[in-house]
């Protein structure tokens, strides 16, 4: 998985390959090419200029604290519920279908089909369930997710399965309808599990750079959210964009999604992100 994220990150690593040896000048140049923004970029070269280290050394250390958020703790009552939420085409649906593959190779997961709106939505999480032998409690097109959802869960308690992943159906943001059904389902979970969905996901394609954090920004005042997956990584040089993402919005990013494969997802570790953007 190491190797594969080192390919992801092949065009971020390119851009910040450029540090050694370079002058504060070369390494705003870097920073605010790599989408990290200007109030981040600015941020860095302060801390750069007092720090009397070696300039990369010193940008090492800057990043790896920027991308060091406190990750979501989750407590021992089962099943474990993962809600994974997202705007239309960031890849929601197939980071569903790669944590359920994850997941599932040390616990018991059932999957719940909760895009009761997308032709075919229910039709092709099932594909996905099938190729890692997973149960998944279906939908019908117009059908009401929070219902999904509730069946779902019941059927993981009754099965002693450890963990429900949701998917729901890809929305805008400006939507208020659609924001008030994914309110309709965290509530719903609430009531099976007081303490609410453990993980509260949400999906961003990483492509998008800093452009999805106001977006990003009403999903978290809407439903919680408690942690990102940055999507689609694979495809961008924009892997700067990370950092004011999950600190504008003071959220961990949980997972990378690193290429199109069932197997390509990696869990976020900020020490290994930082290393490979060096290398």
């Amino acid at each position: 998985m190491f190797s594969k994220l080192k390919q992801a990150l092949s065009k971020a690593t390119t851009l910040f390959s450029g540090t050694k040896g370079a002058c504060p000048e070369d390494i705003e140049e870097i920073l605010l090419r790599a989408d990290v923004g200007v109030k981040y970029t600015n941020y860095i070269l302060q801390r750069l200029t007092k720090s009397g280290k070696d300039l990369t050394d010193a940008l090492k250390i800057e990043l790896l604290h920027l991308l060091t958020l406190p990750k979501p703790q989750i407590g021992a009552d089962k099943p474990i519920i993962v809600m994974v939420s997202g705007v239309n085409g960031s890849g929601k649906t197939t980071t569903v279908a790669k944590l359920a593959n994850l997941y599932s190779k040390t616990q018991k997961v059932i999957l719940a089909c909760g895009d009761t709106y997308r032709d075919a939505a229910s039709e092709q999480l099932e594909i996905w369930a099938k190729k890692a032998d997973l149960e998944i409690v279906v939908s019908q097109k117009g059908q009401d997710a929070a219902a999904v959802v509730f069946d779902a869960v019941s059927k993981a308690r009754a099965k002693s399965a450890d963990t429900v992943l949701v998917d729901t159906a890809g929305r805008l943001h400006t939507r208020s309808d659609l924001m008030e059904e994914l309110k309709k389902i965290k509530r719903v979970i609430t009531k099976l599990k007081p303490s609410g969905p453990d993980l509260n996901i949400l999906t961003i394609d990483a492509n998008l750079g800093q452009n999805s954090i106001q977006q990003a920004r009403v999903f978290t005042q809407e439903i919680d959210i408690n942690g990102l997956i940055l999507t689609k990584f694979d495809g961008t040089a924009k892997g700067g964009a990370i950092i004011p993402i999950c600190n504008e919005l003071q959220l961990p990013v949980l997972y990378l999604g690193i290429g199109e494969g069932i197997e390509d997802i990696a869990e976020f570790d900020a020490k290994n992100f930082v290393e490979v953007l060096f290398e």
